[in-house]
């Protein structure tokens, strides 16, 4: 994991100046990493999260079950270190299989090949540092939405 986690006071929620100065140059990549969870149709919200004592950034949807139910599903988890950012998709340890298959760079698919597992219900994290908009993007976003069919 990336040292210097940042946004680590508990009483103050990140706001765009708090992560802009953690981010410094990367900001942008930030912001256009959001502009594309807007087209995706994702929601982030910030959680506090004691045992890392830091602000985590939490991509959900909200669907409908069968029955009419809503519930909600966490699509990622986005972590703020100085100058840099890091969005981290966890699946199943069954679906790697699927997984290996999307229409992703060979990069992206040599991290998914390559990431451990953990739990007790196996899962693995896809991970990827962001510090500059020429980020994989695109392959970020389609791990994101395999996230959402395949879990349902």
């Amino acid at each position: 994991m990336l040292a210097n986690l940042r946004l680590k006071d508990p009483e103050s929620m990140p706001t765009d100046e708090a992560l802009q100065d953690a981010l410094g140059q990367a900001f942008a990549a930030y912001e256009a990493f959001q502009d594309g969870l807007a087209r995706i149709e994702i929601d982030q919200e910030w959680q506090w999260y004691t045992p890392h004592k830091a602000w985590f950034g939490r991509g959900w949807h909200s669907y409908l079950t069968p029955r009419g139910t809503r519930k909600e599903k966490t699509l990622y988890w986005l972590y703020v270190y100085e100058g840099c950012f890091s969005v981290a998709v966890w699946f199943k340890e069954k679906n790697r299989a699927e997984i290996l298959k999307a229409p992703v760079s060979d990069t992206t698919k040599q991290l998914i090949a390559d990431a451990k597992t953990w739990g007790k219900v196996p899962t693995f994290p896809v991970a990827f540092e962001i510090s500059a908009a020429s980020a994989p993007l695109a392959d970020i976003y389609t791990l994101i939405n395999c996230k959402k069919v395949l879990e349902n």
